[in-house]
């Protein structure tokens, strides 16, 4: 007899100047920009199984979707995908929230990856540090390919209202058992943000 799963799936749009050549997401970005080269996430993501995505320390999901890149065209459709949310580093002061795609253009294969470094600096840095994609642009399957490009993804206001509109609990069959994964996964996301910027601001 299987055991019932409940999960939590999402859509997330990001985009921001993003320019090839560069290997450091910030110089990538004011590259992009002047350039008029940006790229754009368009990502669903999926936890199909929220108890297990919640006591597993690296929070992983699954990433999906597709890519819009100025140099090489829009709907570049994914072909692997990495997420993680608040997965662990060395540092006990910061986590990451991880966002990985694999994808080919011209039967080449590339491999974007970013991450938002949730950590509590001086200031308040919540909204953009849970909003802020350092990326980078790899040849290859994976990371380990040379970088061609870099920059800096955001969400903005109105996409964080569009993600959302789109969040969904698969495996729910009532709405009682929708409305308690969904208080759920606001409980863990909501405690791992007071673990960064609250408790650890008074260590």
């Amino acid at each position: 007899m299987s055991v019932k799963t409940v999960g939590i799936s999402f859509q997330e749009v990001m985009s921001g100047g993003f320019g090839l050549g560069a290997t450091d997401p910030a110089a990538g970005k004011k590259k992009g920009r002047s350039e008029g080269s940006e790229l754009t996430l368009h990502g669903s993501i999926l936890i199909d199984d929220l108890d297990r995505f919640i006591a597993e320390a690296e929070h992983p999901g699954k990433l999906s979707g597709t890519i819009d890149f100025t140099p090489f065209g829009d709907g570049l459709a994914s072909t692997s995908g990495v997420f993680n949310l608040f997965r662990p580093t060395d540092d006990p002061r910061l986590t990451l929230m991880v966002y990985e795609m694999g994808f080919t253009h011209e039967g080449k294969a590339y491999y974007f990856a970013g991450q938002k470094n949730v950590r509590d600096d001086p200031g308040f840095d919540l909204w953009s540090d849970t909003t802020t994609l350092y990326s980078t642009l790899h040849e290859g399957t994976d990371k380990s390919g040379p970088t061609i490009g870099a920059g800096v993804l955001t969400l903005g206001v109105k996409q964080l209202i569009q993600l959302l509109g789109t969040m969904a609990a698969p495996g729910a069959e009532t709405f009682g058992e929708k409305s308690a994964a969904f208080t759920k996964f606001g409980g863990f996301f909501l405690g791992e943000l007071w673990n960064t910027y609250v408790r650890h601001a008074k260590i």
